[in-house]
């Protein structure tokens, strides 16, 4: 993997002090966690007992990740204006939660997805297992950018080699989920939101006041339009695909709706869900404002494709010596933070389901999940190199939109839906989505119908999904859970009181 810049050794130290700092603090706050976590629903849902804020500032902690902390900005680099609709769909695919998953799920009492699934449909194994599994590819597939991430930003900024990346907050990731679980992860995941707000912040600031004088307002504005002309922007059809892939892939990702699980009530889990939007919202307008200040000043990054490394060298662009050198330190810290937090998240859900499939859901299962759970990402990532950090979790949501998406929505406000059916539509939408991606990324980029097809299969897959699940469910009507009233009312009757 290349570092496209010789770090200084001042720059290093600095860097490496960040990144000490940021894994230290962590860890410490995991060790507090460890304090009040004593039962197995301490371990998986914090014994459903996170208020509103502090689950707000948890859930932009692991939402966060590389691809928002560093993808962003890069995707403007290489698409202009197209880059634009990543941040928005983040951010709109918890509108979505908002208004047709977030209370529902929180009052169905499960801990994972799949208990979701086998709360929904009693008497379907299957159904169970093949979310496990599902459940599981997501995962692993959503950690292996975060280590990539971690790869690039530490080489870039350090010189050390590539893997260290991954096996650094692979470490720090497992004693931070062994040390307590969920309760664990919500206290670092908070105060990790915040920092990594902070990481944006200061770097944007010096950096809007030092390019601000260079040239008159005309001239920002004549070179910025020039530098969006000369980028390659999406068509119409991978513009429609991208949204839709982000707005129902949100609903979708396991880490994310099992922080749902937390909240005292459904009523809650709605009020977290509103807070969230403010501030993903916040945090959105900083990459933003770095990305185009990229385009004015590394517009070479996008060409050499090497955009993802545009927040990295941007303080080194605009600013000499320590100053620079000390703000590229907060960004490698803030950078950590985001790889950590969210891949906190994503081995808490991953530990979770393992552990409730295949050792009966215990601590000890847990902590044994958390191991397996983390080995395998760091190999790959080891293993392969960096793809587009925001185009790869792209990837991802259009994956999760295709499956566990159609299986929550309709499971939640259909109550025709049938196991058949769920099993029949989890499988199309897996199996179309993820052979399309897994060819995709082998195509070049050619302005040929079909290659976009491939490359961006959300705008059918998703449809595709939901038709399936419907049409083999209107098959096999008469195999509707017996129980499908009682859990319906479950979902959707308010809650009586705040432990419900």
């Amino acid at each position: 993997m290349s570092n496209g810049i010789g770090a200084s050794a001042v720059a290093s130290a600095l860097s490496i002090s960040a990144l000490v700092v940021v894994c230290l603090t962590t860890m410490l706050i995991a060790f507090y966690g460890l304090r009040i976590s004593r039962t197995t629903s301490d371990f998986y849902v914090a014994s459903r007992t996170v208020r509103p804020w502090w689950n707000a500032s948890a859930i932009g902690g692991e939402y966060l990740s590389a691809a928002s902390f560093l993808g962003v900005a890069g995707l403007i680099v290489l698409s202009g204006q197209s880059g634009l609709w990543f941040p928005i769909g983040y951010t709109a695919g918890y509108l979505m939660l908002l208004l047709f998953v977030a209370a529902p799920l929180r009052r169905s009492r499960a801990y994972t997805i799949p208990d979701f699934a086998q709360i929904r449909f009693e008497n379907s194994p299957m159904l169970r297992k093949l979310t496990t599994y599902l459940v599981v590819v997501i995962c692993w597939l959503y950690i292996v950018p975060q280590m990539h991430g971690a790869a690039l930003t530490l080489s870039i900024a350090t010189g050390l080699p590539g893997w260290v990346g991954p096996v650094v907050v692979a470490a720090v990731v497992c004693v931070t989920v062994l040390s307590g679980g969920m309760r664990s992860v919500t206290f670092v995941q908070a105060f990790q939101y915040w920092f990594k707000l902070a990481a944006l912040v200061i770097p944007t600031i010096f950096l809007l006041v030092r390019a601000i004088p260079q040239q008159s307002a005309g001239e920002r504005a004549h070179s910025l339009y020039a530098q969006l002309e000369s980028v390659n922007t999406m068509n119409l059809y991978e513009t429609v695909s991208i949204i839709l892939a982000l707005l129902f892939g949100t609903l979708g990702l396991p880490h994310v709706l099992v922080r749902f699980y937390t909240n005292p009530t459904g009523q809650t889990a709605r009020t977290t869900t509103v807070i969230v939007l403010c501030l993903l919202s916040a945090f959105y307008l900083l990459p933003t404002t770095l990305g185009v200040l990229g385009i004015l000043y590394t517009p070479e990054l996008g060409a050499a494709n090497e955009s993802d490394a545009t927040i990295l060298l941007l303080p080194g662009r605009l600013l000499d010596g320590v100053v620079a050198d000390a703000l590229t330190a907060i960004v490698v810290g803030g950078a950590f933070a985001a790889f950590l937090s969210t891949t906190s998240g994503l081995v808490v859900s991953l530990a979770g389901a393992i552990s409730q499939e295949f050792f009966n859901g215990t601590v000890r299962g847990f902590r044994i999940s958390t191991i397996l759970a983390t080995a395998l990402p760091v190999l790959i990532a080891v293993l392969t190199s960096s793809l587009a950090l925001a185009g790869a979790i792209g990837n991802v949501f259009a994956f999760t939109a295709s499956t566990i998406c159609p299986l929550l929505l309709l499971g939640i406000w259909w109550r025709s839906l049938t196991a058949k059916g769920a099993i029949a539509g989890l499988l199309t939408g897996a199996i179309t989505c993820g052979l399309s991606l897994s060819i995709g990324i082998f195509l070049p980029t050619i302005d040929l119908w079909w290659v976009h097809l491939l490359r961006q299969p959300a705008a059918w897959s998703v449809p595709l999904a939901f038709v399936v699940m419907i049409v083999v469910s209107r098959g096999t009507r008469r195999a509707v859970p017996q129980n499908t009233d009682r859990v319906m009312a479950l979902l959707h009757v308010p809650d009586p009181s705040r432990n419900s």
